[in-house]
This record gives C-alpha cells, structure tokens and sequence, in this order.
C-alpha cells in the first residue's frame, strides 16, 4: 500500500532546487505525490519538474502558486492571468498530471478512503490586521517594504483585480466541493495558500499575510471533513492544528532557507500513511 506525500515551493530556477527535484523518491512503488505550488514562473521549468516527478510516483497532483501565475515584462507575448492558468493546466494534463480542474481522486491505501480536492482559490487582502481596510493594509505594507511581487507580476485578467479573481474562484469552487464531493468521506485539501490565517500568525512580517489567503476559506476544513489540509507559500515547513484538524506546510524554499537546517528539506513529507 502507497502513501500520500507532499511537497510544495520547489522554486527550480536554483540549481540545488533542481537537485533536490531530482533526488525526491517514493518510499513505495505505490506513493502518490502533492504538488502544492510554486513549481517555477517558467512554463518549461513547470513542464520538467512535472515530468522528472511522474516518472517516480505512481500518481502527481498538482496546484498553483503563485510564481507559476507570474508574467514577467521580460517575456512579451507570454500569457497572463486566467489564459497562463488555463495553459498550465492543458500542459498538466498533457503530463498525466491532476490539477483543480479534473475530477476529485480518491485515495484508498490509508485508514479510510478519502477524496483528494486539489483547490486554486487565489487571495482577496482579507487576512489583514483587524481594523484596517484592504486599501489601509496595502498602504501599510508599501511603507514597511514588505510587498509581494504579486503585485508588479501576477496579472487577474480578464478581471480586474486579484480579488475579483479570488472572489470568482472560490465561489465555483464551492459550488463543485458541495456538488461532488461525496457527503459520508473525509477529504484531503490542497492548496497553495493556506485555508485558514492561522498558520500565517507564523510569519515574521505580519504584513505579508494580505497575500497568504482569503477569510472566504476559513472553515472549509470543518465544512469540507478534512482530514488533513496541504498547503505552502509560506516557507514555514510547520505543522498547526485547526479545530483538531492538521494544517501541513510543505514547503522547501529558496536554498538560504532550507540548506541551514539540519535535516535539510526533509521531503517529501508524509501527510497520510500507507496501511
């Protein structure tokens, strides 16, 4: 019997990344692999990670960050917003690889059978200080410096705005969670960005968190009978619990992050055993 594994942020445009890519294996010949993210910005690089992957783990499932939604200025012509989502999806596919928009898998090897929910809900600035406006948080952020390069990089269209996309997202993707998901099964909840804004309590600069997620998520985990919610982004490679409910953080990061630490990376990470 297989396991689930997941990783996230593997960020292949540093070489030692890319050998890290290369080294991650199955512990059986029967292991499924979570993909939560921030692969790469560049199409090809997304396209060889995926595959290099494939050829170890029996199953890839994969969701986007945010770096595989970036246009950089660099690269004129290339697609943007819902066309550069919708053209990494097509090339998933093509890969043999599970993205938001294909059927919900189910995973049999463990304790119980459970529903796999790949989900792409973006972020709406609304896991900011309590008492500000998302404009106030905005401003607050410039001053400070922290900002994300989401915001030169990251392109909603056709809408106009990341929020307006976020706010589309999560909508259908509530409206096929309650549709399709069976009601008696427990789920696995992947996402890049983290459900619920706990785990970004983490953070060392607590104006980041605006780009960490959207309170419209908050109590998917209940609502949705996680079993475990996979996720990344925040390079914080944790464990919370939620209302009893694991919260993973897969991560590996950029090398400055993860090569000072003792056990390295670590990954994959087992988020539910194999019987």
């Amino acid at each position: 019997m297989g396991n689930l594994l997941a990783v996230s942020d593997l960020h292949v445009g540093y070489k030692d990344n890319r050998d890290v890519v290369r080294s991650l294996r199955p512990l059986t010949e029967d292991d499924w692999l979570i993909v939560a993210g921030d692969v790469a910005e560049r199409l090809e690089h997304v396209a060889w990670t995926l595959k290099v992957l494939t050829l170890s783990f029996a199953k890839v499932i994969w969701v986007p960050g945010n770096h595989e939604l970036w246009t950089s200025p660099r690269d004129p012509g290339s697609p943007r917003g819902v066309t550069k989502y919708d053209t990494l999806v097509e090339m998933c596919r093509a890969l043999g690889v599970t993205t938001p928009e294909d059927p919900y898998l189910t995973w049999s090897d463990g304790a119980e059978p459970v529903t796999i929910a790949p989900l792409f809900t973006l972020y709406d600035y609304s896991f900011r200080a309590e008492g500000l406006s998302a404009e106030q948080a905005l401003a607050q952020a410039y001053e400070s410096g922290v900002v994300a390069t989401d915001e030169a990089l990251l392109h909603p269209d056709p809408y106009e705005t990341r929020g307006d996309w976020c706010r589309a997202r999560v909508a259908a993707t509530a409206a096929r969670l309650d549709a399709e998901l069976p009601a008696d099964r427990r789920t696995v909840l992947v996402s890049h960005w983290p459900l619920h804004p706990t785990p970004t309590k983490r953070l060392r600069h607590q104006e980041f968190a605006q780009w960490c997620g959207t309170t419209l998520t908050a109590d998917w985990h209940l609502r949705y009978r996680a079993a475990v919610a996979v996720y990344g982004h925040l390079h914080i490679p944790l464990r919370d619990v939620v209302d009893g409910v694991p919260f993973e953080e897969v991560s590996l990061g950029y090398p400055r992050e993860w090569q000072p630490r003792s056990r390295a990376h670590g990954l994959p990470r087992v988020v539910l055993p194999g019987r």
